[in-house]
């Protein structure tokens, strides 16, 4: 198993836009992709602007194949203007 925290800082004003392209990026990952586990948008509740993407994958393919996606790699230029600075990835491994 391989875990991702992603933290993610958005922009004032542009929360709505940004959950809105990850909702749908989140349906398609879950309908096409059998190797995640899951792939969960949070959001901080002392920091508005701040959100972190709790991902899970089967294994190092499920991952790589997620990043190779059409719908993935379209939603990244969609999501670009709403940031508010560099994501942080933090990549895990399962234990147990």
């Amino acid at each position: 198993m391989i875990g991702i925290i992603a933290t993610l800082k958005v922009a004032e004003g542009k929360n709505a836009e940004f959950e809105a392209i990850f909702t749908d990026l989140a349906a398609q990952v879950k309908a096409n992709e059998p190797g995640c586990v899951a792939y969960q948008l949070t959001k901080s509740r002392t920091d508005p602007q701040t959100y972190k993407v709790l991902e899970l994958y089967a294994d190092q393919a499920a991952l790589a194949a997620h990043g190779q996606t059409e719908y993935f790699k379209a939603a990244q230029p969609k999501m670009g203007p709403c940031m508010g600075g560099r994501p942080e990835i933090e990549v895990l491994d399962g234990v147990g």
